[in-house]
């Protein structure tokens, strides 16, 4: 006999772990939360994660599926700067608030103290940077970045987008999308081609 499938599947812890970090950080964040907000029971999580490092540890290394959320972007978008920059309004649903970023950076100090959780935020920077690298090849080619060096602007790029969040959420000032684009457009628009006039035919 096949075995039962799973009345909440582990996409959906995973979605569940997401809001509960961002409402709570990973220090505060208990399995009893989590399940509260999956609506399961904590003996569920332990059974299937062992402990909430498991659970974190799990939710972590789902970081993969982020990429495919930018592969699908530069799938719904003709022009792969226009893709860029849907990139970064994605980034900055990270950041609804200061408070909600503010949670999210907690669980980056576990990124850069615990190896385990290191060697995951590492691949996943990685990986991160390869999908930038390749939207911005992909706009030399259709000619909307003039030729650069796109390995050091995906690393300039990638710094920017998470400074872009930080540095918002220390002045507040205006929108989190607009300091974003704004921010892209400072990077960007110097490498940018600029359209040719098209040139007006004399009468005979």
């Amino acid at each position: 006999m096949s075995p039962r499938p799973r009345a909440t599947s582990d996409a959906q812890i995973f979605a569940a772990t997401h809001r509960a970090v961002s409402r709570l950080g990973p220090v505060r964040l208990t399995l009893a939360a989590v399940a509260r907000e999956a609506g399961v029971s904590p003996a569920t999580l332990v059974q299937r994660f062992g402990s909430k490092r498991g659970l974190l540890l799990a939710f972590a290394s789902q970081g993969s599926d982020e990429i495919d959320t930018i592969a699908s972007i530069r799938a719904a978008h003709a022009s792969p700067l226009a893709a860029l920059r849907a990139v970064g309004d994605c980034m900055t649903g990270m950041a609804p608030s200061p408070e909600v970023l503010a949670n999210h950076l907690a669980f980056l100090q576990i990124d850069l103290v615990d190896p385990d959780f290191h060697r995951l935020a590492l691949q996943y920077a990685r990986a991160t940077r390869a999908d930038l690298k390749k939207l911005l090849d992909e706009a030399v080619k259709a000619r909307e970045l003039a030729p650069c060096d796109t390995t050091r602007l995906a690393f300039a790029v990638a710094g920017m987008m998470n400074g872009s969040l930080l540095q918002w959420a220390i002045d507040r000032e205006g929108d989190v999308r607009e300091r974003m684009q704004a921010d892209l457009d400072t990077l960007l628009k110097p490498r940018m081609v600029k359209p040719r006039a098209k040139r007006r035919r004399r009468p005979r």
